[in-house]
């Protein structure tokens, strides 16, 4: 009987893995020079969503790229954020930001498409939106590139989350 529980709890937990989408967007080569010589290792940064407004990032280094590639999926799954999707765009425009890096994202209306470049383009498609422009202004390199989209989602608020924060009904914002 407890072997058979066990079972179906692992099957529970497989199927949860399975929910989400991932893309390795980078993997580097890293160089570490030591006392007897130098030592390689992989750098992945790995991008995972459900299309459903969840979406995380990962990034991970070990000595075999799909160790590193498995590690960084797991960091992003610890990762996840929720961000809010109205008729596949985003509530407002924003600007997300990291290091040297803004994204801009702005709403567009329904039928325009994914209007996005880089590694920005990536981490929108894993939340799930499909109508939204960016421009990415500073720094291009992917790592920041994904982490100032999603400072930015994690930043976005719909109209009734406002409302409730400010103690009022929608109509009157």
């Amino acid at each position: 009987m407890a072997q058979q529980q066990k079972r179906e709890f692992r099957k529970s937990r497989e199927e949860v893995r399975d929910e989400f989408d991932k893309k390795t967007l980078d993997v580097r080569r890293v160089v570490k020079v030591v006392k007897g010589g130098r030592t390689q290792r992989f750098s992945a940064l790995v991008v995972v969503g459900d299309k459903k407004g969840r979406v995380g990032m990962g990034l991970s280094k070990a000595s075999e790229v799909p160790a590193a590639a498995e590690k960084a999926t797991k960091s992003a799954k610890k990762s996840l954020i929720t961000a809010p999707i109205v008729e596949g765009t985003i509530p407002h425009e924003i600007i997300g930001k990291f290091a040297k890096t803004s994204v801009k994202m702005i709403p567009s209306k329904k039928g325009t498409g994914l209007i996005s470049g880089g590694a920005a383009r990536t981490v929108l498609e894993m939340a799930g939106y499909t109508d939204i422009t960016t421009k990415i202004y500073g720094s291009t390199d992917k790592i920041n590139v994904v982490r100032a989209t999603l400072n930015g989602l994690k930043a976005l608020r719909t109209k009734e989350q406002v409302a409730m924060l400010r103690g009022k009904s929608v109509e009157e914002i």
